[in-house]
């Protein structure tokens, strides 16, 4: 995902933060703040590209905090250039 847009961007950020958590499913769903994200088809394409990932297992359904995979962090952490 080298063009990545701000929305998604701001769902790493806050993944990164500790402040989500993503349904145990094939087509997982994400909550921020223990609100559903605005946009769970990029929440979703960034579990799909491998970006984010449940923290731990649990029940299909159930809620488990997320976290950023080497490659989602990689994004994170990469300077961003100002538009």
């Amino acid at each position: 995902m080298k063009n990545i847009s701000s929305r998604a961007m701001a769902i790493l950020r806050a993944v990164a933060s500790g402040r989500a958590e993503i349904t145990c499913s094939c087509e997982p769903d994400v909550f921020i703040d223990g609100l559903a994200c605005c946009d769970q088809m990029t929440a979703r394409s960034l579990a799909h590209a491998g970006l984010i990932c449940p923290a731990r297992p649990g029940a299909v359904g159930h809620r488990v905090p997320v976290r950023l995979t080497a490659a989602g962090r990689a994004l994170v952490d990469e300077p961003r250039e100002a538009a």
